[in-house]
């Protein structure tokens, strides 16, 4: 089957973790709990901000989109691998593939861009306190996440077209679990090295550009802080930002370590075990992070569990 006169590959084999069947077992028991854990945590942290009116803030509304962006994010990777861990044929097709990487961009994407917005947030709700609701009105918080998950979309278009264009016509063994930029350009026939160059830019303008908004917001956010008098204001305003702190260093540091260095020098099997990291582990503890190291999620979850599930 040839599409459009690019390559001769109708399906790719997912070769995922080698090994035994007692470690398919074992990984495939790790990978079900994770990825329950984390459709649970998301999906309560989203239950959460919606049913609780104290929560109806930019902050939280930011949050949820976050949640949902992680909940979209391992769904799209932990089925696929799930099934494969316990199936002898672990192929899929050429279409699927595409449309697996295409979501993993869109979705890898969407969470930078998300967490540049929550900084933006956090900015404006600490440097310009007055001016605060009229700055982050429901107007501006849903045009904030509309262009975020457009600008996402377009990167995702970019890397899709980029890397599926490229002529695959030989093996087609994917080392990997999951369809992703460094193993499958391995399996390319074709010349890769604009595609590098492609992939390496977006991915470099995407991660930096983030980075940027998040780096001069924090600046101008601890030099706001330095100027608080009272040790109780600066310790509330450092805990309104350590939480996304959190989030933005553990996933930027995988994301880094992933993409923004030479596919020639990447370990097949390091960058399994960080992709496992940054599309699994992330999306679950990122809702540990807003609620065990957040007064009002945490006191939020007490009166609903009171109100609604232990009603008096």
């Amino acid at each position: 089957m040839v599409h459009g006169n690019h390559t001769g590959v109708s399906m790719f084999i997912l070769l995922g973790f080698t090994g035994s069947r007692q470690l398919q077992a074992v990984l495939f028991v790790m990978f079900l709990i994770i990825y329950t854990l984390s459709l649970a945590g998301n999906l309560c942290m989203i239950t959460l901000i919606r049913i609780e009116l104290r929560l109806h803030t930019p902050m939280y509304f930011f949050l949820s989109n976050l949640s949902f962006v992680d909940i979209t994010y391992t769904s799209i990777i932990a089925p696929k691998a799930l099934v494969n861990f316990l199936a002898d044929s672990k192929v899929i097709s050429f279409a699927g593939c595409a449309t697996q990487f295409f979501f993993h961009s869109f979705s890898v994407n969407s969470e930078g861009l998300l967490l540049a917005v929550m900084a933006y947030d956090r900015f404006i709700a600490i440097c310009k306190p007055l001016m605060y609701t009229l700055i982050m009105s429901r107007k501006v918080c849903i045009q904030l996440v509309a262009v975020s998950y457009f600008y996402a979309f377009l990167n995702a278009v970019v890397h899709t077209g980029s890397l599926f264009s490229l002529s695959f016509c030989g093996p087609n063994i994917i080392d990997h679990f999951f369809c992703d930029i460094p193993p499958l350009q391995k399996l390319s026939c074709s010349d890769t090295r604009t595609g590098d160059i492609v992939h390496f830019v977006f991915a470099a303008i995407a991660a930096l550009s983030t980075i940027l908004v998040i780096l001069v917001s924090y600046v101008f956010i601890f030099v706001a802080i330095l100027r608080i008098h009272s040790n109780e204001g600066r310790r509330k305003a450092f805990s309104t930002c350590a939480s996304h702190l959190t989030a933005v260093s553990i996933l930027y540091g995988a994301l880094f370590f992933m993409y923004l260095r030479p596919i020639s020098s990447n370990s097949s099997d390091c960058d399994k075990v960080v992709s496992v990291f940054y599309t699994l582990v992330i999306p679950m503890v990122n809702p540990l992070i807003y609620s065990l190291r957040n007064k009002e999620v945490k006191d939020a979850l007490r009166r609903t569990i009171y109100q609604k599930i232990i009603p008096q």
